[in-house]
């Protein structure tokens, strides 16, 4: 594969009308010279890189996610968060953390109180429908309770859903999201007896934009592989039940996600949809901490809910033939709120002009019409199951959350603590485990890289957020009030 660097060839002058507009955003110019493109992003749940041979994992083969970034742009420098919900809520919103309020990881459907309110949020594809596409999600929620909001996917933008439930409290069926899988769509949730989860979704999403190929459409796939618990898959029935070890189950997971990655590109082709589809696909975090692979000759344990870069730096990958340049390793800087201003930047989208958004639009990098992202950092933070209910609602465990904050070289480790201090400074070119600290180095080099790095900690609110949503009617299965609103706050 090429590395980094590849020639422009498209016009640079589209770059001005290509740039993220902060609050609105407009790509007229790059709708204009290709029919807006459909869009395919895969979410896998619980995935380093030491799972995906295009990174140089040793221990599995994924040949298909392999193909595809080969046929596209693998990226290296791409951090989603810690954790599930704040990397699935900043993808959706286009903000960090400390600004839509979800920093810690919350369960809905098994702990009740709060909820992904779509009055108070934005959400990608609100964003995509009202650019005139139709929209579908299929795969893992887990920020809604669909008992009491069966049209959730709806109000928050989805023309279609297949969703597994997410964990019902007192609803046992609820908890399988593989074999016999509980799913909710627009006739309701139920059991589907001796199918895999997987399978009915890509079903699905296929039958939608095969429904929808007249329009542009947008599909969200969020895979509930391969995240545990570990289960035999389709295509090794002999690992079920006590056959197999947790390590065998998790590779069988993986390749089967491979394989289902291959279902959907045949068909998009059998279709005549692949050559104007965007597919995107990337991971919501690390592998869990219980399992370690080998990747580029060094062991890796899994980094879930860490913010080492073995729990935040994701595999993602970027491809459409025609459209996006093929055979690139990019260095590019991308983090998860980037994902809606660059979708909305392909759609020629709008967004509110009071939406206060973080992310950034790498739409003109993938189309080729700049050499780099507009990103000189990025950001992750988050994780861990800390929240708490007060008298007010949900509230984050830290008012001011540690995070880490790079550009393409260094790392800064950011303390829980206002006035800000700094745990360490990293050297991820030299020091890809993250065990030498810099903080306290004179090289120039160094200091001005941390003083850049700093500089952006500074400018971020000096309070995070907590979950903002309208309070709803009490449920049995709501998490009870153990704390004084703000008070208990570390």
């Amino acid at each position: 594969m090429n590395k980094l660097k590849r020639k422009v060839l498209l016009p640079v002058s589209l770059c001005a009308s290509l740039v993220l507009s902060v609050p609105t955003v407009n790509a007229t110019e790059t709708a204009n010279q290709v029919e807006r493109p459909n869009i395919l992003f895969i979410l896998a749940d619980d995935l380093g890189k030491e799972w995906i041979s295009a990174y140089g994992a040793e221990d599995i083969k994924t040949p298909n996610i392999d193909a595809l970034a080969n046929q596209g742009i693998r990226f290296d420098n791409v951090w989603s968060d810690p954790q599930c919900t704040p990397s699935r809520v900043s993808l959706i919103t286009g903000q960090y953390p400390y600004r839509n309020g979800w920093v810690n990881h919350w369960d809905t459907p098994r702990w009740g109180q709060g909820y992904l309110d779509w009055q108070q949020n934005q959400s990608v594809a609100k964003v995509m429908k009202d650019a005139g596409y139709a929209t579908a999600a299929a795969g893992k929620w887990q920020v809604n309770d669909f008992r009491i909001e069966p049209e959730a996917m709806t109000k928050h933008g989805f023309d279609d859903y297949a969703m597994w439930t997410g964990y019902e409290a007192g609803v046992p069926a609820s908890a399988e999201r593989y074999w016999d899988p509980y799913i909710h769509t627009k006739k309701g949730s139920k059991t589907y007896k001796g199918e895999f989860g997987e399978d009915i979704f890509s079903e699905f999403l296929l039958n939608f934009i095969k429904d929808n190929k007249e329009q542009p459409w947008f599909a969200y796939f969020a895979m509930n592989l391969p995240h545990a618990p570990y289960i035999s898959t389709p295509h090794k029935p002999e690992l079920a039940g006590k056959h197999g070890s947790k390590l065998d189950k998790h590779k069988a997971m993986v390749e089967y996600a491979d394989i289902i990655l291959a279902k959907m590109i045949d068909r998009l082709e059998e279709m005549g949809e692949r050559e104007n589809t965007i597919i995107i696909w990337t991971t919501d975090n690390g592998t869990n901490k219980s399992l370690v692979g080998t990747l580029n000759g060094r062991k890796v344990r899994g980094g879930k809910q860490k913010t080492t870069e073995n729990g935040i730096n994701s595999p993602f990958i970027v491809s459409s033939p025609g459209l996006v340049p093929t055979g690139v390793v990019s260095d590019t800087l991308v983090d998860f709120t980037d994902i809606l201003p660059t979708f909305a930047d392909l759609a020629d989208a709008k967004i509110p002009s009071d939406y206060k958004l973080d992310g950034q639009s790498f739409a003109p990098y993938i189309l080729n019409a700049q050499q780099d992202g507009f990103r000189t950092s990025i950001l992750s933070m988050g994780g861990m199951n800390e929240a708490e209910v007060s008298e007010v609602g949900i509230e984050n465990k830290f008012a001011f959350r540690d995070r880490v904050i790079r550009d393409k070289r260094y790392k800064l480790f950011v303390n829980a603590t206002q006035p800000l201090t700094y745990e360490k400074l990293v050297d991820l070119q030299n020091d890809p485990e993250e065990k030498i600290n810099l903080i306290n180095s004179k090289d120039p080099e160094i200091v001005a890289a941390k003083a850049a790095l700093i500089k952006v900690a500074q400018a971020q609110p000096k309070r995070d957020n907590d979950p903002k949503y309208r309070k709803r009617q009490a449920l049995s299965w709501d998490k009870p009030v153990t704390v004084k609103s703000q008070e208990w706050k570390h």
